[in-house]
């Protein structure tokens, strides 16, 4: 088949395993194509992998079932970069990479069924089981409601309603050893638009750090600050990872020292009723 054509499947089998269903419009939005050619489409994938989906009567739509196995190899970041982002539908780049390049991001042992199931949680509003590694409690099972993911940085989150605390907590992903999808819907007090921490925004003011920084022009060039200042607006919910990951000073007299700290946040009062501040380095309540 062709290159755009395996663009499509791909796509096919990423909706299927990640939100569970497809239907021709997606692939005629996604593509910009004609509905005929979206129906040959589908006809194509069901002829490769005839126990993926079914169609639904009702809904005119097609459904991944428990038979399904993924047609392509799809890579976690490249499906969280769909996930995300919306790009990345294709099967891996073969070849050599344009621009010769090197990363330092740890990699993350993240199952995709694992993945899959979560976020089709989120897409059809659905709870979830789930048995989770805890640096505190151990080994737990929970069930929770997933309602969007998280990056740190470092390492994915699953942003969802705990029903075991009652609380919106972030749980990281890779440290999920089993997952179920429930028969139940979550209430709406569990939804995404009741987490106080997701829906509030932040604006950070960071500075060159007073102390540790001799040339603060050269930091302002870097993050490209107007007025000498740099403004990142974040959910507060992810405003700890945020100050941890860019090494941003949160004490209110900049005492904190070493090469890592270049920032200092000037607006640390911005931070009252922040639930994740532990991970903010130097900020104390008082």
């Amino acid at each position: 088949m062709s290159l755009a054509q395996r663009d499509r499947l791909a796509h096919v089998d990423l909706r299927l395993q990640f939100f569970g269903e497809i239907r021709r419009g997606d692939l005629v939005t996604r593509f910009e194509i004609q509905t005929a050619a979206a129906t040959r489409d589908l006809a194509a994938y069901r002829e490769l992998a005839p126990e993926n989906m079914l169609l639904d009567g009702s809904t005119r739509a097609y459904v991944r079932t428990d038979r399904f196995q993924p047609l392509f190899d799809h890579s976690a970041p490249r499906v969280l970069a769909w996930l995300v982002e919306g790009v990345g539908d294709a099967t891996p780049a073969r070849g050599r990479a344009p621009v010769p390049n090197a990363s330092a991001v740890a990699p993350q042992a993240i199952p995709l069924d694992v993945l899959g199931t979560l976020t089709r949680g989120i897409h059809h509003a659905r709870i979830v089981r789930i048995t989770y590694r805890s640096l505190t409690s151990g080994l737990t099972t929970r069930e929770i409601a997933p309602l969007a993911l998280a990056n740190d940085g470092h390492r994915w989150h699953i942003r969802a309603f705990d029903r075991r605390s009652a609380s919106f907590r972030d749980f990281v992903i890779a440290r999920i050893a089993d997952v179920e999808t429930s028969s139940s819907e979550r209430t709406d007090d569990e939804a995404l638009d009741q987490d106080a921490q997701w829906q509030r925004l932040v604006d950070l003011e960071c500075v060159p750090h007073p102390a540790n920084v001799k040339h603060p022009d050269t930091i302002e060039a870097e993050f490209g600050m107007v007025g000498g200042v740099l403004t990142v607006r974040t959910r507060a919910a992810v405003a700890g990872y945020l100050l941890r990951r860019m090494n941003v000073d949160c004490s209110a007299d900049h005492r904190l020292r070493g090469p890592e700290f270049h920032l200092w946040l000037r607006n640390r009062l911005m931070l009252a009723g922040v639930e994740n501040l532990a991970l903010a380095p130097g900020y104390s309540a008082d």
